[in-house]
């Protein structure tokens, strides 16, 4: 039987080392569905419920196996629902292919059924390599090249296949005029900055008394060097979102998330300091780092496109974090004073306790935050947590402590809603080994959190552990906005926008036969994760929490807060306790030591 050009699609992904393709049928993509059945369902087709969904779970694959993450789609609406997926993964620098289908050659140009102009379509959100294969010599070249660029650039590629073309017989390119041809290896290299620009950044450090290091994703392959560096330059360490499994948080010197979900030490580490080394970050919100001319600052990023920006550094080092730390360490002094190092340590020792206190507050009927705090010390080490876009940000950058092998992403850069649950179903393909837990509010679940439950219902007997928790935190409010709006707009919550239907979201769960826990008392917080966390499948925890309690910025101030107070009397719906949960937590940064840990009102 002859080989089809979309037999040798499949063939070339399992030579690149593709196990799964996330993805939904579609006639545009018939010829690799015909080919998939005659592969025996190698790479394995993971079926999503939504191509959109295809594409996230893609990304949260690649982000946390470092491999290739594929996705396909048929032509027209299918092609077009993977966007936000792929603009995820432009966003975040995170590997991703498109793989999809076109309508047929003969009918291109003729406003045929599902006919997209494709290459328009693709050429933002996959700007470094979009093509489509007319010939089937072509193939080999534009597959390859599109995996190599993805992985090289750390970007999402679209490889576009009209449905004749993948039921044509495969022949190869051959020796002749115009012919391209390829090959599959894809050697490792690093990239390393010149001696002197070296040299020079070690000056800048060295002269500094107040050290501040900002590390993002890219830092993640140099976790010893960053805590060698660290020490050496007696540095608090903060962490942008995306690189928050960076560091372990047991460091008494990290200082947490950084940014308007950040944490009030990593605001004040930025704010005192008089010297910023940026590691693997190109952390956007710059009145969050040091006012300009206030500190020397050095950047590390192995991107050349995305150096010199946020911040006025005078030494931008292009390369590897790991290899660019191991030769800039010999260059740093040691020995310096302890003063500013304690001074950051006490700050996260305040502010852990602040938190602590915070999520213990009285609400109605369960404060959100003890939720993400009682979750805390119970997750395993070698978990990896997935958040969605919302409040349980706020509560996910300021609660759970990674250590150990711990894994944590979310939709840094363009903030998706909906991220959480198929990013976690990304995460089991990735390592079926691990316990997977997902953070989700009640608008991300009724986006399309909820259709997604149906995904790990199907796959759930594929994982080694199957355990894979969904959290919602139900508070009938489309939280982040409805505060936003508030402290930024000054105007009160607008009702018909921001209000939520209350959805039975464990009751669904068992509906679909996964495990569905409903709690309504911060009582049974606790007892419910550890009842999850021994599940033998996925388990939905559906949390009945306080809209009333504030995601307070780390640099409010008490006239800010009167200030959203005002706006909020203004004619808010829940405005009594509004003011009073936000006084509240407001007032527990000016506590004194260790409070205990029952109810405060």
């Amino acid at each position: 039987m002859s080989v089809k050009v979309a037999d040798r699609i499949l063939e070339r992904l399992r030579e690149w080392g593709v196990d799964q393709v996330f993805g939904y049928p579609g006639d545009g993509i018939n010829g690799l569905l015909a080919a998939w059945g005659r592969a025996e369902d190698v790479p394995r087709f993971v079926q999503a419920r939504h191509e959109e969904m295809s594409a996230f779970q893609a990304v949260g694959y690649a982000k946390f196996s470092g491999r290739l993450g594929v996705c396909a789609a048929t032509s027209g609406p299918g092609a077009v629902h993977l966007l936000n997926g792929l603009y995820d993964a432009k966003l975040d620098h995170v590997p991703v292919l498109a793989i999809v289908g076109q309508t047929h050659r003969s009918a291109m140009g003729g406003s045929y059924q599902q006919e997209v102009d494709l290459h328009t379509l693709f050429k933002d959100v996959a700007s470094d390599f979009v093509e489509t294969v007319t010939v089937p010599e072509q193939l080999p070249n534009v597959l390859d090249r599109a995996i190599r660029t993805a992985y090289a650039r750390r970007a999402p590629t679209a490889v576009i296949v009209p449905g004749d073309v993948q039921e044509l017989d495969y022949t190869p390119p051959s020796h002749e005029f115009k012919m391209v041809p390829s090959s599959l290896d894809r050697s490792g290299w690093t990239a390393v900055p010149s001696p002197t620009s070296l040299e020079r950044a070690a000056e800048i450090l060295n002269s500094g008394d107040k050290t501040a290091i900002l590390v993002g994703q890219g830092a993640a392959g140099a976790r010893a060097e960053v805590e060698q560096i660290a020490e050496l330059l007696g540095a608090g360490v903060a962490k942008a979102l995306l690189g928050m499994d960076v560091l372990s948080d047991e460091l008494p010197y990290v200082t947490g998330s950084i940014g308007l979900l950040g944490t009030r030490p990593s605001y004040e580490l930025m704010r005192d300091c008089d010297t910023l080394l940026t590691i693997g970050s190109s952390f956007p919100y710059s009145q969050f780092l040091p006012e300009f001319g206030k500190a020397r600052a050095v950047q590390i990023d192995i991107d050349p496109h995305m150096v010199g920006m946020r911040y006025p550094y005078e030494v931008n080092l292009v390369g590897d974090a790991k290899a660019t730390l191991n030769r800039l360490i010999p260059l740093i002094e040691s020995g310096r004073g302890r003063e500013w190092y304690d001074e950051v340590c006490a700050g996260v020792t305040r502010w852990r306790e602040v938190m602590d206190r915070r999520a213990h507050l009285s609400a109605d009927p369960i404060n959100p935050e003890y939720v993400a705090r009682a979750l805390d010390p119970l997750l395993p080490d070698n978990a990896i947590i997935t958040a969605d876009s919302g409040s349980v940000a706020n509560w996910y950058a300021r609660h759970l402590t990674m250590r150990g092998e711990m894994r944590a992403s979310l939709s840094g850069t363009l903030a998706s809603m909906g991220c959480a649950v198929p990013y976690a179903i990304g995460a089991k393909f990735a390592h079926p080994n691990r316990p997977v837990i997902a953070l989700a509010g009640d608008g991300a679940m009724q986006m399309n959190g909820l259709a997604e439950l149906i995904t790990a219902a199907k796959y759930r007997h594929r994982w080694d552990d199957p355990r894979l928790i969904v959290a919602v935190w139900n508070n009938q409010d489309l939280n982040q906005v409805t505060w936003e709006m508030r402290a930024m707009q000054g105007a009160p919550s607008f009702v018909p926008s921001q209000s939520l239907p209350d959805v039975p979201y464990a009751a669904f769960a068992r509906s679909i036969g996964l495990t569905g826990i409903r709690v309504e008392k911060p009582d049974d917080v606790e007892s419910a994760w550890r009842e999850a966390l021994r599940a033998e499948g996925p388990a939905v925890l559906e949390f009945l929490t306080d809209p009333a309690v504030p995601p307070i910025p780390p640099h409010a101030t008490w006239e800010q807060m009167e200030s959203t107070a005002a706006s909020i009397l203004k004619g808010d719906e829940d405005r009594s306790s509004v003011v009073k949960q936000g006084l509240k937590a407001k007032m527990q940064e000016f506590l004194p030591g260790k409070a205990d840990k029952g109810e405060k009102d």
